[in-house]
């Protein structure tokens, strides 16, 4: 049996979704890598700051992988052919990924809490602040991201149990 229009329509957004969400993973890493790459080479290597830009620069090289990995894997145009059960097979991989990610970001806060907290003893807590303040920073974004994405792509679920 072929797929309704309705559900064509409904794999269409959220694979368009997914790709938008991408793109802005691919954004913020973009600007992180040029914002903080700009500052690791023009500040001294035994700085908070200096260590904050440089796990920035690391941590944002990854994202634009997986931002590039995403946009890639998007296919808004090629879901016509996806049965109900693939649907909601794909829904439900994406959310669980998603609240994955979301749990190993409150995960990158409480590390960078530790840290901040370790450097108090460190013999140079110049590098465990910055990193730790990077977690902070990265973490965060992260958690507001994958929970923005999480809960906007969830809608498509009640609306793919419909059908």
């Amino acid at each position: 049996m072929l797929p309704s229009a309705e559900l064509i329509a409904l794999n269409h957004s959220r694979e368009l979704l997914t790709e938008q969400a991408m793109a802005v993973l691919g954004a913020w890493a973009l600007l992180n890598l040029v914002g903080s790459g700009y500052y690791v080479a023009r500040t001294d290597a035994r700085t908070e700051v200096h260590h904050f830009h440089l796990m920035n620069v690391g941590w944002n090289v990854v994202n634009a992988l997986l931002a590039v990995w995403g946009i890639l894997r998007a296919h808004p145009n090629q879901v016509a052919g996806l049965t109900l059960p693939a649907s909601l097979e794909a829904q439900t991989w994406l959310e669980n990924l998603l609240l994955l990610n979301a749990g190993l970001d409150v995960g990158y806060l409480l590390l960078g809490s530790w840290l901040r907290r370790r450097a108090a003893t460190a013999e140079r807590p110049e590098r465990l602040l910055g990193i730790g303040k990077s977690l902070w920073l990265q973490g965060g974004f992260l958690l507001v991201f994958d929970l923005a994405f999480y809960f906007t792509y969830h809608r498509f679920a009640a609306q793919l149990l419909a059908l």
